[in-house]
């Protein structure tokens, strides 16, 4: 049976390039902050502890992780990586199983690259810790790994503290790292700051074992894997790609992408088989997309259901709770907000659905609305099955037309309708001949006179 796991996020650093008041590892990616992202991937892993170190506005990450059911200890002082682990060794008490330490802005690693770390950490040279490296275009001031042709590390030294043959080297530390937790504490009690930042240095530990004949050793990932977010450009940049590879699923999966670098998925989109997506359609979180169904340009759907066979858009709107049932129709400038549109109904264009329920086969006029607040409550408007309700009508809620009913364009519907009844609410019309002449000469001749 594999060893117990527990994670150790960093997440204590201010992120100031951020220019922010929210933290910077809740900064969204797809909809979803990015610690969020990372918390799930280790959640796969079945981990017994996941901790997160918080440290500047820290209260704001732990109520982000609080319903998760995720542990946290502060870092009063930030002194480095090596003392942020350290906050974490009494929340770990009697744990005796591997220690991942990942770190909050690192939000992209994968599952399986983590897998790989704790399996590497027990391979058969036993390593007394497994770092993740990688070789990015430009190493820059990345810490250095320097490695024998079998992984195994000969040394690690930060940037600032690295010889110019040392800087030489390409294979660069991330910063994430294995370890069991009886290694990770005992070699982190040993670990000085007498180096150019003052500061207590995670990848210390590899030496010191070394120094006790314990080798570490190094595996690769890409560096897309590892890209940190210090900037909201760097944060953009990851934004991309993540869409990118979305983007890429999606199509593999049997959905036709017209113009896929236009259309921007959120991290919990579902997709189903045969779906046709136009340019510029942008998903928020909660979208769940049958089969068959086409999605017209410049459309926007978050926290909605959309059934098999609907036809949604162009400059569609599909707010929380929005639920299209199979083949029904949304057209141009239409919204919808906790409301059911029924099979095979159809809101073809200028039309606002809030708060309502529209049975299968009803048609709703192009311009109507569902007046469903009072500046203080919500309410309810429900049409039955084939009604018709005409052009430039409003639905006063809670109000409900029956099946089959005819509302008459127009018309302010402020009382039920009954099953098969036509409701007209229009005022008499009325023609004057000759009057609209008569008041523009009128005016003209006022006009003329400059009064």
């Amino acid at each position: 049976m594999p060893d117990p796991v527990a994670a150790i996020i960093l997440a204590a650093g201010k992120g100031t390039r951020m220019k922010s008041d929210l933290h910077k590892v809740l900064h969204p990616i797809a909809g979803r902050p990015m610690l969020l992202h990372l918390i799930d991937s280790v959640a796969a892993l079945g981990p017994a502890h996941t901790v997160v170190v918080t440290g500047a506005a820290g209260e704001q990450v732990e109520a982000a992780v609080a319903p998760l059911g995720v542990a946290t200890v502060r870092q009063a002082e930030q002194l480095g990586t090596g003392h942020a682990v350290q906050q974490a060794e009494a929340a770990l008490a009697g744990f005796e199983g591997d220690v991942l330490v990942l770190y909050g802005d690192v939000p992209l690693v994968s599952t399986e690259t983590m897998r790989a770390m704790l399996d590497r950490l027990h391979g058969d040279d036993a390593p007394a810790a497994v770092v993740l490296g990688f070789r990015p275009v430009d190493p820059g001031a990345y810490g250095r790994v320097i490695a024998d042709p079998d992984g195994r590390i000969v040394k690690m030294v930060e940037f600032k503290d690295a010889s110019p043959e040392e800087r030489a080297e390409t294979l660069c530390n991330s910063g994430l790292m294995a370890a069991r937790a009886r290694d990770l504490f005992a070699l982190l009690a040993r670990v000085g700051n007498d180096n150019a930042a003052g500061e207590y240095y995670l990848p210390d530990i590899v030496m010191l074992a070394a120094a006790e004949g314990r080798p570490s050793a190094v595996i690769e990932t890409s560096a897309d894997e590892v890209t940190g977010v210090n900037s909201r450009t760097e944060l953009a940049a990851i934004e991309a790609r993540w869409q990118a590879k979305r983007r890429e699923a999606a199509m593999a999966a049997g959905v036709s992408l017209a113009a896929p670098e236009t259309v921007w998925f959120a991290w919990d989109t579902q997709l189903g088989r045969d779906v046709t997506i136009e340019p510029n359609v942008v998903f928020g979180p909660g979208v769940t997309i049958g089969d068959r169904v086409a999605i017209h340009a410049f459309s926007h759907i978050a926290g909605a259901t959309v059934a098999a066979g609907a036809d949604i858009g162009p400059y569609a709107r599909l707010r929380p709770g929005a639920d299209v049932r199979e083949g029904a129709r949304v057209g141009n400038f239409v919204e919808m907000k906790k409301a059911v549109l029924g099979p095979g109904a159809k809101a073809n264009h200028l039309t606002y659905l809030g708060d309502a329920e529209v049975g299968p086969g009803a048609n709703i006029g192009a311009g109507t609305i569902t007046c469903n607040y009072d500046g203080y409550f919500k309410y309810r408007t429900v049409i039955g099955p084939g009604a018709f309700i005409g052009s430039n009508s409003a639905l006063v809620a809670p109000v409900t037309v029956g099946e089959g009913a005819i509302v008459g364009a127009g018309s302010v519907v402020t009382e039920d309708v009954e099953a098969g009844a036509l409701r007209l609410v229009r005022p008499p019309q009325e023609t004057k001949p000759g009057w609209a002449r008569r008041f523009r000469e009128k005016m003209a001749e006022r006009k003329k006179r400059g009064s």
